[in-house]
């Protein structure tokens, strides 16, 4: 449930089989036999063939997950002084075994914070989650600009590379250049005038979110 609200929550289009399967690194007949069982729970919709989708009880259940994994990887990270890319599947194992008052502890303790490292929303207790305004970087055209928000948590040797090349959250960003038919792009990254230029692979620009930045 995690990973259909995950796929639907990132904007890459109607959830498939073949997508929840990459993303879980498992064959398409063992995510076909796990959407049986939960359609017969009433939490997911799916029809042979068809896109996969939460229910509302569904959709509750997955975003209590995901405000345990969330939390858990900003406690990591704030307490435990983890790294951004060790954190995913400490909390993937976390989620499962610590009580609702221990994640309700971590999120007081924190200060009820409203986005975890990698700037992914963290579900309020009562299931609300905070809209933003934000657009993929492969898909800023040149000269757009923006301040880096979000980053996909799910490789972690990619956390690592941005992490090497001074990438992260709350770095404004700039198109400067696209390669044609796919290619890297050029960035500018850092504040004017101490900004730097470097290439950016079209993996990477995928996986960064940027927010507009105004005047």
């Amino acid at each position: 449930m995690k990973v259909i609200y995950d796929l639907q929550e990132r904007g890459s289009g109607p959830v498939t089989i073949s997508a929840m399967a990459d993303r879980l690194s498992v064959s398409n007949s063992s995510v076909s036999g796990m959407l049986r069982k939960l359609g017969e729970l009433g939490l997911v919709e799916h029809r042979r063939y068809g896109h996969v989708r939460l229910t509302e009880t569904g959709d509750k259940a997955a975003l209590a997950v995901l405000r345990r994994h969330r939390l858990l990887e900003t406690y990591l990270v704030e307490a435990l002084g983890y790294s951004w890319d060790e954190v995913h599947d400490e909390a993937e194992i976390l989620e499962h075994v610590v009580s609702d008052r221990f994640v309700d502890r971590i999120a007081d303790h924190l200060g009820d914070p409203v986005v975890d490292p990698h700037g992914d929303p963290i579900p309020t207790r009562d299931g609300e989650v905070v809209e933003r305004d934000t657009r993929l970087l492969s898909e800023a055209a040149d000269g757009t600009g923006g301040v880096i928000v979000r980053v996909n948590d799910s490789d972690p040797e990619l956390l690592r590379y941005l992490a090497e090349q001074r990438i992260g959250i709350g770095m404004r960003v700039e198109v400067v250049e696209r390669q044609p038919f796919g290619g890297s792009l050029v960035v500018r990254v850092g504040p004017p005038g101490d900004a730097r230029d470097q290439p950016l692979g079209l993996g990477a620009a995928e996986a960064l979110w940027i927010a507009p930045t105004h005047p």
